[in-house]
């Protein structure tokens, strides 16, 4: 007869007895957990296995994930090396049995309260070791903030071979107790989704209910009723296979089977597929709308909607910035011929269309994996900020003088020479872009993600020919590039004031850092634009000698400080982003305005109150200008007053799993969005680029 009870025993075979002293590392604690490592023995001995975990303790309310964390969040990870006279390198996590959350729509799989995350690791040698560890993890509550931390634990020889458990066992063999067993009856899984256990024990009796847990995002819909049925000697429940799912593969996952008494047993699995299971299922009379997944004209209209998006982009202002290299260059063209202009179109265009497939395999990869990446994500990086920020300072110097870049080299992307300038400058254009998002690029971003990874790398390559399509028209069509004007001395007065549009990207970078990680944060930053400068003068003071003196020894001095300072910047950066990012007062908080919450706006929508949804981030110059001229003016803002309109943001400056969750339910890969639900009836999803009067009709209907 199946029983309950025998199964859960599983989990507990092997376990020690639990001594006096802890070993257990410093915590790295934040306003919403506290995180500590932890192992099972205070001391090692020759070749010793030790069990060495992550332990979260979190607030009330607060979550974290599990492996697959369902449909919005983020998989904590944790990487453990040993080093000294005992070396070795931790395994994989092994992941404890989930809760399950279900709101506004979506299912989580979670942790609450406190878990352990344990992964095995093999020492090599005897005497004393030190653990260094790294884990990044995500917690939720009404927001979601990305932490992390390192650890350091000292663990001694111990003067036996074999050490007793440390006082911290038990909280490894609590994670082992919450481990799902190995299952003893055989699974299955058909073609349309019916998982099906079998074997002697399985009952009306001993099951009264189950549900299963993918081991793998992206296969099932993880939020739809699972129906059970049991039979003796079988049970099956009813998954629901989302369009892209791989159903010849096996499924992976836990099954949790739940008896009368309340009594839980969680089973590891992997289903065959049987039933002449397929890669991908039929299209049914009730599937989403064609928009979801284009085939056949409708990626012809995708990928036409991503070059006039990638058009559109020229005149955002987040590219503001890199029309300063388009400038010279352009002007550069008017003395050049046929030749020589085509040759710099052809270039240009490589760089752009090249960075911006780069940019869809990223996302496209990073999905596939399970992540929600969307449009803009790299800025939701403090380091990748930070680089910017300083990449374009550098710039800035070098038109201004302070020091040149030899032809050939790198630095030709700020003069427009050559053809690796040419492609650094189309490569910076896409760089200085992505926090914007224009008119027609939300249906085919949320087409390329969604679709086939060889359609969505072409959609990707279009809003690039879009991007460069101006320059190839310049030269390409006879006499638009001899009506430029001819080069002269003026170019070096231009070259100088378009050094100011750079510096000015700097401070909204700068701005966007303090929003990520704080006022230290920022000083850390500034500092690093001032020792960037110096190192910049100084190589610029070395060409300058060379050129009067030759000398080659001042000239090696000042490259040898120069790239002293640029090696001090680098490790500056990396001790800040290893820093806890500082409290910092965001939007969300501001009069008037309530922080986004799926929870929240269903209490709105259930009471009939009018909402509008604004999801934004402080990187995206787009929603900024937004905010400026459509949304924070009176006439807008007395319309919300007198209709009784909760005004509700989401903050996407930082990863935010809830926000990434609902803006691919609006089928966007990006911010800004803009919602607005009414007292009765259906949504309004607005227009990426707003005017008063467009948000005053809006809710006036």
């Amino acid at each position: 007869m199946f029983s309950m009870s025998a199964l859960l025993m599983a989990g507990f075979l092997g376990l020690g007895s639990v001594s006096a002293r802890a070993a257990e590392s410093a915590p790295v604690a934040s306003a919403n957990d506290t995180a500590t490592l932890v192992t099972d023995r205070d001391a090692v001995g020759p070749d010793q296995h030790l069990r060495v975990g992550l332990r979260l303790q979190l607030k009330p309310g607060w979550h974290t994930y599990w492996i697959n964390p369902g449909d919005a969040g983020d998989t904590p990870t944790l990487d453990v090396t040993a080093d000294g006279d005992a070396t070795g390198k931790g395994g994989p996590i092994h992941w404890p049995v989930p809760v399950r959350i279900s709101e506004g729509g979506l299912m989580s799989y979670a942790y609450v309260n406190e878990v352990t995350l344990p992964e095995d690791l093999a020492l090599k040698g005897s005497g004393g070791t030190t653990l260094h560890a790294h884990a990044e993890w995500l917690v939720c509550a009404q927001v979601c903030i990305p932490e992390s931390g390192d650890f350091t634990l000292t663990l001694p020889a111990s003067a036996s071979e074999v050490p007793a458990n440390g006082a911290q066992a038990a909280l490894c063999q609590k994670a082992d107790a919450a481990m799902p067993v190995a299952s003893p009856f055989a699974a299955s899984v058909s073609g349309d989704g019916v998982l099906t256990l079998s074997g002697k024990g399985l009952s009306a009796a001993s099951v009264s209910q189950a549900w299963f847990l993918s081991q793998d995002g992206g296969v099932i819909d993880q939020v739809a009723d699972q129906p059970l049925h049991v039979s003796d000697g079988q049970l099956t429940l009813g998954l629901k296979f989302l369009k892209s799912a791989h159903r010849d593969k096996p499924l992976a996952g836990v099954v949790v089977l739940k008896d009368a008494a309340g009594q839980e047993s969680p089973l590891q699995i992997e289903a065959r597929p049987v039933g002449g299971a397929v890669a991908a299922p039929p299209v049914q009379a009730d599937a989403a709308p064609a928009s979801d997944v284009p085939t056949g004209a409708g990626w012809l209209r995708v990928l036409l909607f991503a070059f006039v998006g990638g058009l559109i982009l020229n005149l955002m202002p987040c590219v503001f910035p890199v029309l300063a290299m388009k400038a010279l260059s352009l002007a550069k063209m008017g003395g050049a011929v046929r030749g020589a202009q085509l040759q710099s179109a052809l270039f240009y265009t490589l760089g752009v269309t090249g960075a911006f497939a780069a940019l869809g395999i990223v996302m496209i990869g990073l999905r596939l994996a399970g992540s929600a990446a969307g449009w803009g994500f790299q800025f939701q990086s403090p380091g990748f900020v930070v680089g910017v920020c300083w990449l374009l300072f550098l710039m800035g110097l070098n038109l201004l003088g302070v020091f040149e870049v030899s032809a050939g080299r790198l630095g030709q992307v700020q003069t427009g020479g050559g053809r690796s300038g040419d492609m650094m400058t189309g490569l910076l254009a896409v760089i200085v872009a992505t926090p914007c998002t224009a008119p027609f690029m939300g249906v085919a971003i949320a087409g390329a993600l969604g679709g086939p990874p060889v359609m969505g790398v072409l959609v990707f390559l279009s809003m690039g020919l879009g991007l460069a399509f101006p320059y190839i028209l310049v030269a390409g069509v006879p006499g638009v590039a001899s009506r430029m004007p001819k080069p002269g001395a003026w170019m070096g007065i231009l070259k100088q004031v378009l050094a100011f549009p750079l510096f000015a990207t700097c401070v909204w970078l700068l701005w966007v850092a303090a929003i990520q990680r704080g006022v230290t944060f920022v000083a850390l930053t500034a500092g690093g634009v001032v020792l960037l400068g110096f190192a910049g003068w100084i190589y610029g003071v070395g060409q300058r000698r060379s050129m009067l003196e030759g000398g080659r020894g001042t000239v090696a001095f000042c490259r040898i400080v120069a790239v002293f300072c640029v090696v001090v910047c680098g490790g500056v950066l990396a001790e800040g982003l290893r820093a806890a990012p500082e409290p910092v007062a965001a939007g969300a908080s501001e009069a008037g305005i309530e922080p986004f919450s799926d929870a929240r706006l269903a209490e709105l929508r259930a009471q009939g109150k009018p909402v509008f949804i604004d999801m934004t981030a402080s990187w995206c110059i787009t929603c900024m200008v937004n905010e400026r001229v459509a949304l924070d003016v009176p006439s807008v803002q007395d319309a919300f007053r007198t209709r009784h309109v909760v005004f509700m943001k989401g903050d996407w400056t930082n990863r935010n799993a809830a926000i990434s969750a609902f803006l691919k339910a609006h089928n966007r890969e990006g911010v800004p969005l803009y919602v607005y639900y009414p007292p009765k009836g259906q949504e309004t999803i607005l227009p990426q680029i707003l005017t008063p009067g467009l948000v005053l009709s809006t809710i006036g209907n």
